[in-house]
């Protein structure tokens, strides 16, 4: 995992399934003999075991995950002749789309905060950043003022594994951002305290990403979205818009800083969705089109 440059939650996770492992093996047990002994039927073991306790297939798939990667380690220490977890297929996982907000309702979210205070002024631009350019709520937090590139309307990230990408920024974003730093920023500073971060805190510290979270679903609920809104949804709006417009599947992975194209693929199964709900909903010779015409053209939500 140090090999990847792994994130720390990424390492934490891989430690607590690894625990969890050991613990169902048994303490006194040698991991390394027993793996030798009959891997194949250890994994499969531990797979039904976590079943039995209701983890979702999402999870099994990541424990198993963790446990052939520790048993690569093993196998490049010298310590075991071939991975087990090879022989063992992870549980198949059903696609699941992911939550993104219509033009509209990105303009209503966009225009929620009230630019005429600091505060306001930071939230918008923090709304516009993360929408603009795609970013992980984790990314933003973590930006300083030297990463932004006004001249070309790119802002340089930090991504996944220490990944550095540079992702644009439209000239909406610049716009609000140039504003902030004006007119918000220096009004948030704590006297006598410089700091390199480029969005600050009422107490003009860096913000954290439980405080941008709450202040995004702060401003949705206020805008009126019914669903659970997260600085996550921004991005895969982001991506969303991007492929509904035409964007070439490579460049929204490198927009995104997905290391595989996979990764990125799930958006074009959301886009098509998207084209088969509006068809279905407007066609006259569509069953839900269909029954909207003999209802008088009455428009329904899906």
């Amino acid at each position: 995992m140090a090999e990847k440059n792994a994130s720390l939650h990424t390492l934490e996770s891989y430690t607590s399934d690894l625990r969890q492992f050991f613990e169902f093996v048994g303490g006194e047990t040698d991991i390394v003999a027993a793996m030798r002994s009959d891997g194949v039927k250890l994994f499969r073991r531990f797979a039904a075991h976590l079943t039995s306790l209701g983890y979702s297939k999402k999870s099994i798939a990541r424990k198993l995950s963790s446990l052939r990667s520790f048993c690569h380690f093993l196998c490049k220490s010298g310590q075991l002749p071939e991975n087990p977890g090879k022989l063992v297929g992870s549980p198949k996982l059903g696609l699941k789309l992911p939550e993104f907000l219509s033009v509209e309702e990105v303009e209503r979210l966009m225009n929620a905060p009230d630019d005429s205070t600091p505060i306001g002024l930071r939230d918008r631009a923090i709304l516009e950043t993360l929408y603009s350019a795609g970013l992980r709520v984790s990314e933003l937090v973590f930006l300083n003022l030297s990463d932004v590139d006004y001249s070309n309307g790119f802002v340089r990230v930090m991504g996944k594994g220490r990944k550095e990408r540079y992702a644009p920024l439209g000239s909406v974003a610049i716009g609000v951002l140039g504003k902030y730093l004006s007119d918000a920023r220096p009004r948030l500073v704590a006297p006598g305290k410089g700091s390199n971060a480029l969005f600050l805190n009422r107490r003009g510290q860096r913000l954290t990403v439980r405080s941008v979270e709450n202040m995004v679903h702060r401003y949705s609920v206020q805008v009126g979205i019914q669903r659970h809104i997260t600085p996550h949804t921004l991005r895969h709006s982001f991506a969303t818009h991007l492929m509904a417009g035409g964007a070439d599947l490579r460049a929204v992975q490198e927009m995104l800083g997905h290391q595989r194209i996979a990764t990125t693929q799930i958006y074009t199964h959301v886009t098509m969705d998207g084209l088969t709900r509006v068809y279905r909903r407007c066609h006259p010779r569509a069953e839900e089109g269909s029954q909207e015409v003999k209802n008088g053209g009455h428009e329904r939500n899906v």
